[in-house]
């Protein structure tokens, strides 16, 4: 499982993968019970009771988690946890310690009945910036709005008892009739007001989220698989219904690059649309599960961006079917919530499957053979802004601690880039005829979702499956302290490096914007104590100018993202007019659009030598 942070540069401008059994249990098995109980919420908080397994120690402890799979960061889950008691079977209470953050002991645990406590949401103490450093990204987080939403991210509710972790869980949640529960997970109460979950283990719940609201979803089969589509949208803004017929021609795309690999019959995506106001969520991006994928984005998006950050994420998301829901090592597998023991291979988990949820756009006929290479030329820029002497199998181990989760993200970017240095080895050895989806095939094939690998052994059997340029590579670039030269590989396919002068965007530099937003006011306002470009300069715009409208388009807070899309489709010289007020005082101002531009690096396709091996790289 994994997190894929979605880069919303402007976010800061607003405020300076184990299919789950559903087979009833006896009662004669032994078994954790839990209900959790959304008709009762007082103050954002949810009353959990959870009935204990029979314990034979004097003391027993339950967890609730530090980390989850693939948000490789210690968010510390239990600090939304209030109130834990615990109850013998006369009703009377035992003595609990709060050993950590995370964990309590409960005493005379041979009479423990049950534990309550009450669950606060997260979603309402985001700031937006300190996601994976003490902060809970969205996707993995909890949102609770009485009569409704509730984002039930399983692993921010229920916990585990020690050594408990491997028997069947039994959940029943008890919700208004208006609510409606997404999940891949099968309801065995057929009531419209009760939901029965059962799970093998532990850990097949913690991989099943559920999403409540009024009910507002889309399935659809795509090669057997069963599709289902939910959204909450506050407004109503946006349907399940809107945004389907994308997201179907998405992943039918992505289900015939895939081809045999298929690990669920059932896949959700649940679509969390936020308000962008300050009790809401802020961390924009997707988190997957072997069958679902929770997805949180900003409400006011046009629908064209929105579908576009749609396709973006949830196809990332969706091929962690491959890895590392069906091909990971014994450190997943076996995965420890609090005391994490990281894998070598995030260049597998994160990288290939970044890499393929590009690949198969230019392979399926979705995006053209520029938009490719213009997305590969972006990860390499973005990847010689890295620590490039940092072995990718250390940082990837020691992914939790400075300074080497300070290079996570690399991992979307070189991780990405090591993939496609891989696919292209392969499809060099083999004249063509096989890549690193063959690769990832035979993978899947040796091990499996049950059958984990041993981290040390994998570059080892990588290489006998293979070819020894394959091995020599791994060990070189991804083990090694080598930077990747990534010209090299490229012109094996005939692409080679170019540069060339482009406009950028006019509210934005990088990954700082020039303008930002007064959350009371909603007004929209032109950055302090920063040098402007020429887009501002050639009107006579300044610091503090708030913008009311552009082309006699009123713009806030509420319609930004409008505005930066129209500003994408400016040209240079176009005539621009904008109402501003500066110093309390509104003011016309005409003129002309002047853009700015910058040098750009990029790839492109120059020797026509190669096009037969390019063309079974992009397209085979």
């Amino acid at each position: 499982m994994k997190k894929i942070l979605f880069a919303f540069a402007f976010a800061s401008v607003f405020w300076s993968c184990k299919t789950a059994s559903t087979s009833a249990i006896t009662q004669k098995e032994e078994q954790v019970l839990v209900n959790i109980n959304l008709n009762e919420i007082i103050d954002d908080k949810v009353l959990v009771t959870v009935n204990a397994p029979s314990i034979l120690t004097d003391e027993i402890t339950y967890h609730i988690p530090k980390t989850v799979p693939g948000t490789y960061s210690e968010d510390n889950y239990g600090k939304y946890i209030e109130d834990l008691k615990a109850y013998n079977k006369k009703g009377e209470l035992l003595n609990v310690n709060k050993t950590d953050v995370n964990s309590w002991s409960i005493a005379n645990a041979k009479t423990l009945d049950k534990i309550t406590y009450r669950v606060n949401d997260s979603f309402d103490t985001e700031t937006g910036k300190d996601f994976g450093d003490g902060e809970i990204f969205s996707p993995a987080g909890s949102n609770i709005d009485a009569g409704k939403n509730i984002m039930l991210n399983t692993h921010c509710f229920v916990g585990y008892f020690t050594n408990k972790m491997s028997i069947p869980y039994q959940v029943t949640i008890t919700h208004p009739a208006t609510l409606w529960g997404a999940t891949s997970m099968t309801d065995l109460d057929s009531s419209d007001t009760n939901d029965k979950f059962v799970t093998a283990r532990y850990a097949e719940l913690v991989e099943n989220p559920i999403m409540y609201a009024k009910p507002d979803y889309t399935t659809f089969a795509v090669d057997g698989m069963e599709i289902q589509i939910a959204v909450y949208s506050p407004s109503g803004k946006v349907t399940a219904e809107s945004i389907t017929p994308e997201m179907k021609t998405m992943m039918t795309a992505q289900k015939t690059f895939l081809g045999k690999i298929d690990a669920t019959k059932k896949y959700s995506v649940l679509l969390y649309l936020s308000t962008m106001q300050e009790n809401d969520a802020k961390g924009f991006g997707a988190l997957e599960h072997p069958t679902a994928t929770t997805v949180v984005l900003p409400e006011m998006m046009p629908k064209e961006e929105l579908v576009k950050s749609m396709m973006d994420v949830v196809s990332h998301e969706f091929f962690h079917i491959l890895t590392p829901l069906t091909i990971h090592s014994k450190e997943i597998q076996d995965f420890d919530y609090n005391n994490p023991k990281m894998s070598e291979h995030l260049w597998m988990y994160e990288g290939v499957t970044e890499y393929f949820a590009n690949l198969f756009q230019i392979n399926q006929g979705l995006i053209t053979e520029d938009n490719f290479l213009n997305r590969m030329a972006e990860k390499i820029a973005k990847a010689n802004t890295m620590n490039d002497s940092m072995p990718f199998t250390t940082m990837s181990a020691n992914v939790l601690e400075k300074p080497y989760k300070d290079q996570y993200l690399n991992v979307y970017e070189k991780g990405a880039l090591i993939g496609m240095c891989l696919d292209i080895i392969i499809r060099e050895k083999s004249n063509g005829e096989k890549g690193i989806l063959d690769l990832m095939q035979k993978l899947s094939s040796e091990y499996g979702v049950a059958k984990p690998f041993e981290d040390k052994e994998l570059f080892t059997k990588i290489t006998s499956i293979s070819y020894p340029e394959v091995g020599e590579f791994l060990n070189t670039y991804v083990a090694g302290t080598t930077a990747i030269p990534y010209a090299t590989y490229l012109a094996k396919v005939g692409v080679t490096n170019t540069t060339e002068k482009v406009a950028t965007n006019v509210f934005l530099k990088g990954q700082s914007p020039y303008i930002t937003v007064n959350p009371q006011t909603k007004e929209i306002s032109v950055i302090p104590d920063i040098e402007l470009n020429n887009f501002y300069t050639n009107l006579g715009l300044k610091a503090d100018d708030i913008l009311l409208s552009i082309n006699d388009k009123a713009y806030s807070l509420v319609n930004i993202y409008e505005m930066i899309g129209a500003s994408q489709n400016w040209k240079e010289n176009d005539a621009i007019t904008l109402k501003i007020k500066r110093n309390g005082k509104e003011q016309i101002i005409k003129g002309k659009v002047k853009l700015p531009y910058e040098e750009k690096a990029g790839l492109k396709s120059t020797d026509a030598s190669k096009t037969k091996l390019k063309e079974a790289w992009l397209k085979a």
